[in-house]
């Protein structure tokens, strides 16, 4: 019994292997390229779930079950694992968890998606690009100012919260201004890619840009 992992290269679905890795549950990677062109998913995701996205997974031990959408496959992880890398005890732990685990998508990541975009239009993109990077430079410096307390986003201890913003973090680092300036996140980042269950989900996944 395992999991299979529909896994698009660059993509958010990098977090999904590292935290297999983590919980060491069993799984299995399909590599999917993305149109050289359009940089899009190939269409042979849509055969997997309808909106033919990357992550999906599905779930042998579950009757094939399919999940998709990051943060629903992290919370689904973290139930099958009894609980490892869920929320912390205490409330205040257990509410910062809840935070990160919906900002990385929710708040955070918009604005560099909208950047990338904004990058491949000629003459008026970099313009509007002017008007974005404001917008980024709030986030990053108010998850520099949240590290600069604690060692991980919820706590002392690494949580599925470190796993979602490792996304949108190492975005920012490639494209989103994020530099030696906001050294806590830097600090952070050093040691998510130190860690071996990350290193061995860059093996499982492939080359990924962002690492």
């Amino acid at each position: 019994m395992t999991i299979i992992v529909h896994h698009l290269e660059n993509s958010r679905s990098q977090r999904i292997l590292w935290m297999l890795e983590e919980l060491s549950l069993p799984y299995e990677v399909k590599r999917y390229e993305r149109d050289k062109a359009t940089m899009l998913a190939p269409s042979e995701l849509k055969h997997i779930h309808p909106l033919g996205k990357s992550p999906v997974i599905a779930d042998s031990a579950d009757g094939g079950r399919v999940v998709a959408e990051t943060g629903a496959i992290v919370e689904y992880l973290v139930d099958k694992a009894d609980g490892r890398l869920g929320a912390p005890a205490s409330r205040d732990g257990a509410l910062a968890y809840r935070f990160w685990l919906h900002y990385a998508e929710g708040s955070m990541m918009p604005p560099l998606l909208l950047k990338l975009v904004l990058a491949r239009i000629p003459i008026l993109g970099k313009s509007a690009i002017k008007r974005i990077q404001p917008m980024i430079d709030v986030h990053l410096d108010f998850v520099e100012a949240e590290l600069a307390k604690r060692s991980w986003f919820a706590g002392d201890a690494m949580t599925a919260a470190d796993v979602m913003m490792s996304f949108p973090l190492e975005a920012a680092r490639s494209r989103g201004g994020l530099d030696e300036s906001r050294p806590a996140t830097i600090a952070w980042l050093a040691k998510v890619h130190a860690r071996p269950a990350y290193r061995a989900a860059l093996a499982a996944g492939g080359p990924y840009a962002y690492a």
